[in-house]
Formats: C-alpha cells, structure tokens, sequence
C-alpha cells in the first residue's frame, strides 16, 4: 500500500495534497494549492515509511486505514495505492463518509467500477478520479482548436516508456494490477480518447507479453488498440511499458486541417503539414496536480461540479473491459453493450 495522505476541508475549502509514493517518495503539495490544504494525517502498511513520513510532515501516522478514520476528523482521503487494494479503501472511507480522491484507475473491473459507483451513491461521498491532463490547459484548448479542422476521420495516438523489466512489482501481475499498460498508464488516453471523441462503438485489441522472454508476467506490456464510432471516425492507440523513448502523442485529422497533441505542445497544422498555430506550456504538472486538489475542494464544498465521478469512469471501465475481451477473442467488441 502506498501512502495516503488524508486532511480536513477548512472553509472555504480546504484539503489533503497529493498522494505519496513507496518506491520514489513525494512530499505531499500543500503549499502549491490555491485554497491551501489541511495535511491532517498519514496511512501506509508500511510502518518504517510511516514513522519517516510523521517525522517529515509532522502529522499523525497509521498502518490501519480503518483506525484513521475511526481517530481523525477527515474530510476526504487521497488514495493512491496498489489497484487491487483501492476497492477496500474506498469502502472503509464510504462507511464513514469521508470523501475521495482516488487515483487512476478507478476499478479492476467494470462489474468493480459499478459496485463501487452504488456504494459511493448510497453513502453520499464525493469520489473523483484524478487525472491531471484534465486540469492542464494545452490539453482542454485541444478542443478549441479541433472545432476548426472541419470533419474528423482518423485518430492517432500512444503513450510509450521504457521499463526494462515490465515483470517486475505489482503491476507486472493482474491479480494486483487488473491488467498491464491498458489498464493503469493507458487510463490517461483512454480518457482523453472519452473527453474529446466519446464512447467508441467498436475496439479491436492485441496485448503482449513477449518484451521480456526471460522472465514471467500476465500484465500486458504493450498494447495496440483501433477503435472507431459509427460516425466514420476511427483511430490507433499504442502503449508501451517497454518501448522507449518515452513519447505521449495525440493527432487527431479532419476535412481542414490537423491537431497535433504532444506533452507540452499543441499545435494546429493545414493539411499539409504546415504550422498555422501553437502553444506551448513548461513545467505545468505540478500546477495540474494541486489544481485537482483544489477543484475536489470547492467540489466537496458544493461550489463546483465533480469532473471526475463514478458514474463518468463506467465508461472507461468498459474501454478496458472491450480491450481484454478483444484480445482474448480476436475480435471487435463494443463497449458500448456492456452499458
């Protein structure tokens, strides 16, 4: 479990900051949020990390997540753990109505996704996914900027990195993991594929997990993805644990011109190939993160809509869902159906 930063919102709206990780640990964000954010305590199994953390942050510590919440008066929680281990957390939060911010993915499953969705409804919890490439502006102009390429035929898209080992932890194992690159760094173009396209009606899949022969592992570590929509629109994802260099790319064509999406860069080209406008933004994931934590803030405190609910993720559940189903079956599925 990694750790999990919890806080108190504080009129007018007040909050945890970003997740720690186990591996590579990050100082929560406090100072970077606008509103401020209340740090009020810690939770991780790992006890060593935990008093490492209480030193550091100078906050209370738990390796109970149940005890916290019994102990502390908290407003939400940041969840940011193992895939397999979210569902739990969710639930124990849910029962004592603490709000939720859960980090990508949100569920293993689709049938996980709606048992979830019904458990946040019945306890009237706010639970939003974070997914900072919402909350960055060169990713929300990208549909500005498609509204003036007339009609748009096809998609392009991948998110690579390199992993030398995709066996090794957690996400080498879908027991843990729910599946490889599609279901946890895929979740980021999978979405921005729902934020600007929608729901497709067709997905056709193929996973591998050749990239290491030597070694054993379940969780794919490549993935290449088409889908289309009834539309006529229809595109290519690829993603990659293992192949480098890391490379995060979205083109989108239409009848007058093209949107080229890069990290950092979005520019506008005629169908040529020439550049007619662009924008470049520096150092802007930071900004992203606290900028979730700010608008689940106001969110919790009823000033602004939940950009990020369960119901929303159902959707991109049943993306994963039609992916693995495709690939076990060679076949187009429609995700849709699953809806």
């Amino acid at each position: 479990m990694s750790g999990q930063p919890a806080g108190r919102a504080v009129p007018p709206s007040r909050a945890v900051a970003r997740p720690a990780s186990t591996s590579a640990l990050r100082v929560p964000r406090v100072g970077s949020c606008d509103d401020g954010a209340d740090l009020a305590a810690i939770c991780d199994e790992d006890a060593e990390l935990v008093r490492a953390l209480q030193m550091e942050l100078h906050v209370p510590g738990y390796t109970d997540v149940e005890q916290m919440l019994a102990r502390e008066e908290l407003d939400f929680v940041v969840v940011a753990v193992p895939h397999h281990a979210g569902r739990g957390i969710v639930e124990a939060a849910a029962r004592s109505h603490v709000h939720v911010l859960k980090e990508k993915p949100f569920a293993t499953s689709l049938a996980e996704a709606r048992e979830l969705a019904s458990i946040c409804d019945a306890a009237g919890i706010q639970l939003m996914v974070t997914l900072q490439r919402r909350f960055n502006p060169i990713y929300s102009t990208f549909l500005q900027l498609a509204d003036q390429i007339g009609t748009p035929f096809v998609v392009e898209a991948e998110y690579t990195l390199h992993i030398p080992d995709p066996s090794e932890g957690w996400r080498g194992d879908v027991r843990t993991a729910g599946g490889g690159c599609v279901i946890d760094m895929g979740y980021h173009l999978i979405d921005m594929i729902l934020w600007y396209f929608g729901l497709p009606d067709r997905v056709l899949a193929d996973l591998s997990t050749m990239a290491r022969p030597d070694r054993r592992y379940d969780a794919e570590d490549t993935a290449l993805i088409q889908f289309g929509y009834d539309s006529g629109l229809y595109g290519s994802l690829l993603l990659s644990r293992f192949i480098g260099p890391k490379a995060e790319r979205l083109r989108v064509v239409g009848s007058q011109g093209i949107v080229d999406l890069e990290r950092g860069r979005l520019r506008r080209l005629n169908n040529a190939g020439d550049v007619v406008e662009s924008l470049t933004r520096e150092q802007g994931w930071p900004s992203a993160s606290a900028s979730q934590i700010d608008h689940f803030c106001r969110v919790i405190t009823g000033l602004r809509p939940n950009t990020g609910t369960p119901e929303d993720h159902l959707a991109h559940a049943a993306f994963i869902t039609a992916c693995y189903a495709s690939a076990r079956s060679h076949a187009p599925v429609n995700p849709k159906e699953d809806l």
